[in-house]
């Protein structure tokens, strides 16, 4: 059984034929706004961005008067912009989403299209057109782009489930093998972390961090033993 909120996911606002986009966010650090009509749902929404957060380099932080920001906003549905749009931009949420969901629409705003919709799906789920509801089609197409050589996730927090978007009652989405989690959307996984990690190149900037660091701890010893700076003058 697939999980009652999930239906009222998936409609990416915008389309590109990537799997992980180009258009990413030029910061790490992304403000954003909750709507006051969205008020009630402010710890679901904190609970979301800290899911995204925890074991990545992508923190989120309340906007003070920057230019481009998420704009968190009520809606019959939930529902996101795939990448960096640039400005005020949008990220929808219904009554029904649930923390899992929101999080799945801010991988969407970080840059990341649906697990299901990589271009080697066949070898492990197979898609089934004709039980798709009419309009959701575009929910379920294949898109060509960056996989970052990480293995295919049917446990993923983007990749739908059996039933997700049936016309009929019956399944849109057969696995092939193992189908664990298929369509849970309780946590992200360690392959969805990585492909924010990769994306974001967050080990990148951690190694700069600690690099950065380990010289200034190496200046401080040197000057501790004696030595000069040569850009320090020395006291006369």
């Amino acid at each position: 059984m697939t999980d009652k909120h999930a239906v009222w996911e998936g409609d990416m606002i915008l389309s590109d034929d990537r799997n992980a986009v180009e258009s990413t966010w030029p910061t790490l650090e992304i403000p954003y706004v909750i709507s006051p009509e969205l008020e009630s749902r402010t710890d679901d929404i904190l609970s979301a961005m800290a899911m995204v957060s925890e074991h990545t380099c992508v923190s989120f932080h309340k906007r003070t008067s920057e230019t481009n920001y998420l704009l968190f906003q009520p809606s019959k549905g939930c529902a996101s912009y795939v990448g960096f749009i640039g400005g005020e931009q949008p990220v929808f949420v219904a009554s029904q989403c649930i923390v899992g969901n929101i999080a799945h629409e801010l991988l969407h705003a970080l840059g990341f299209h649906h697990e299901h919709t990589r271009t080697d799906r066949e070898q492990y789920i197979t898609v089934l057109p004709s039980n798709i509801m009419e309009g959701m089609e575009r929910n379920f197409k294949k898109h060509h782009g960056q996989t970052f050589n990480l293995d295919y996730d049917v446990g993923s927090i983007m990749h739908y489930g059996r039933d997700f978007f049936s016309a009929n009652g019956l399944p849109t989405i057969v696995p092939l093998g193992n189908a664990k989690g298929m369509g849970q959307r309780v946590k992200m996984t360690k392959t969805d972390i990585e492909r924010v990690r990769h994306l974001y190149k967050c080990d990148v900037k951690e190694t700069e961090i600690k690099e950065e660091g380990s010289s200034e701890k190496e200046e401080d010893a040197f000057l501790n033993e004696g030595h000069v700076s040569a850009t320090k003058p020395s006291a006369a």
